[in-house]
């Protein structure tokens, strides 16, 4: 794998593949790789009994821990009589005996060496000998352990992921248990050599599923990945629909009960967000609360959510419909109430309802992007006051504000689903305002033949929704009680479909 993303600034400088014998050559050869490079550090070595030993160090300073270095690295390489070592031993002696480190090994090819030192190795070069001992020594600093923002529950474990990917994989490992869950390593990224790692359970995970991942995966010739964004567009499934097809969380219990599921995640160092795959259309309505609370509350918090999201997809196109081309469909009281809120308006309600709804996206953009303090500020300061103000100016009316309160309140419901519920509801209320309900109606009927058309990795994207059997609806609008969900979800767990022993159902 390494060679296949083989650095190409070094083979730029005609740089050798191997190290030589020469201690003086092989030093010159990786200040010649660092060049103009100051946080790479060279640290000769002698022995005081043997002045012919010669050593060099190489590391970079802030990637290692001085403390390890110090005193399992130098100190035991300056003091160690090599006087009765035979010289072909001196690096099996070396590994053994002297440095005290959980890893160490013996290499000589130069790009790896290379790679070895960006991942918080130190390097030991040593006169007359073509290998050097690449030891373990990382020292950096990593982000704590704290419960993220994006995905905060009431109950449930309060830990979250770091952007250090082996942190990350321990927090996995310390949930399930098993020899049967696999951690494959690839490097992704031209430039930035990026580790990635895929994750699943080997008993239950889709092998098809497996190698249609490692394939997408391999295919990917960029220069950097920065996040696991990067990835999740590249390889998802429908590239231009505005629905994701790779799911993504901060929460370790989360991801462990996806892999449980027969779900593969993908870590990337550097980034918080681990990537789960196949998504289907209904993750965007579950949460891993619904699982820790009591089933008939997380029923209804989920019906919530979906109901929330089909008013705030479609209030504003059915109030521009309504108020354009059908307002005999409106009760008399109502609509006259309307009518005497929106006089001295001079806007058609298609550019009230669009003015404002753009207005709402700014003020939101601009609050999240503002520290958290300042950011609830201006959002409330800011939709307060121009809601206020531009009613008492007769710009827009009051009930167009009620509507986009409502619109922009339940789209919070679901923030996974937020980018595809913008797109979609600007595209309703273009189609109400030229055909009327019939625009909403086409409009509705194409968004749900869209997403019947999608596929995550071979699985259906409405997987459940056309079947009336009670297990392949248990956790789709209603989260049935842990005793019923005797089995895995059908097409992404065919390997192993049994969860738990039927017994449980007999409760």
């Amino acid at each position: 794998m390494i060679k296949l993303f083989k650095n190409k600034n070094i083979n730029d400088k005609n740089i050798p593949e191997n190290l030589s014998k020469s201690l003086d050559k092989n030093i010159d050869t990786f200040k010649n790789i660092f060049s103009f490079d100051d946080t790479v550090i060279f640290r000769s070595i002698e022995n005081i009994y043997d002045k012919d030993f010669k050593a060099c160090l190489i590391y970079i300073s802030g990637m290692i821990s001085p403390e390890i270095v110090n005193s399992n690295i130098i100190g035991p390489l300056m003091k160690i009589d090599f006087k009765e070592t035979e010289n072909s031993l001196i690096l099996d002696t070396l590994k053994n005996k002297v440095i005290s480190s959980c890893e160490i090994f013996e290499c000589e090819a130069i790009d790896e060496i290379t790679l070895s030192l960006f991942n918080g190795c130190t390097v030991l070069l040593i006169e007359n000998f073509e290998k050097a001992l690449v030891i373990s020594s990382k020292g950096y600093k990593e982000r704590s352990i704290i419960e993220p923002d994006s995905e905060r529950v009431i109950r449930g474990p309060r830990e979250g992921f770091t952007e250090g990917i082996l942190t990350n994989l321990s927090l996995i490992r310390r949930r399930i248990k098993t020899p049967n869950l696999k951690f494959k390593f690839m490097k992704i990224g031209r430039i930035t050599k990026t580790k990635i790692c895929l994750c699943y359970i080997d008993s239950i995970a889709d092998v098809r599923i497996i190698n249609e991942l490692e394939k997408r995966l391999k295919d990917i010739d960029i220069d950097g990945i920065l996040d696991s964004g990067y990835i999740q567009e590249i390889i998802k499934d429908s590239p231009i629909s505005p629905f994701k097809t790779i799911g993504s969380s901060e929460r370790p219990d989360s991801i462990a009960a996806k892999l449980l599921e027969g779900r593969i995640a993908v870590f990337v160092d550097g980034s918080p967000l681990v990537l789960t795959l196949p998504y289907i259309f209904m993750e965007y309505f579950q949460s891993n609360e619904d699982y820790y609370l009591n089933y008939y509350y997380a029923s209804f918090n989920r019906i919530l959510r979906v109901f929330g999201a089909f008013l705030s997809v479609s209030v504003p196109a059915v109030y521009v419909a309504l108020m354009t081309y059908h307002q005999e469909l409106i009760p008399t009281p109502l609509l006259l109430s309307i009518s005497a809120a929106r006089q001295k308006v001079p806007l058609p309600t298609i550019f009230e309802v669009l003015g404002l709804l753009l207005v709402f996206e700014i003020v939101r953009e601009t609050g999240s992007r503002l520290p958290a303090t300042i950011g609830q500020t201006i959002s409330i300061v800011g939709t307060l006051v121009i809601g206020q103000a531009a009613v008492e100016a007769r710009i827009i009316s009051a009930p167009v504000i009620i509507i986009v309160a409502l619109t922009g309140i339940t789209e919070l419901l679901i923030p996974k689903l937020m980018s595809a519920m913008i797109i979609i509801r600007f595209i309703l209320i273009i189609l109400s305002s030229i055909l009327g309900l019939y625009g909403y109606i086409f409009g509705t009927i194409g968004v749900f033949i869209h997403i019947f058309s999608i596929r995550s990795f071979g699985v259906p994207y409405m997987l459940g929704y056309g079947s009336i059997k009670p297990q392949d609806i248990k956790d789709t609008f209603i989260r049935a009680p842990w005793w019923y969900m005797i089995y895995r979800p059908n097409l992404i767990a065919k390997k192993n479909l049994i969860r738990q022993s039927k017994k449980s159902e007999d409760k």
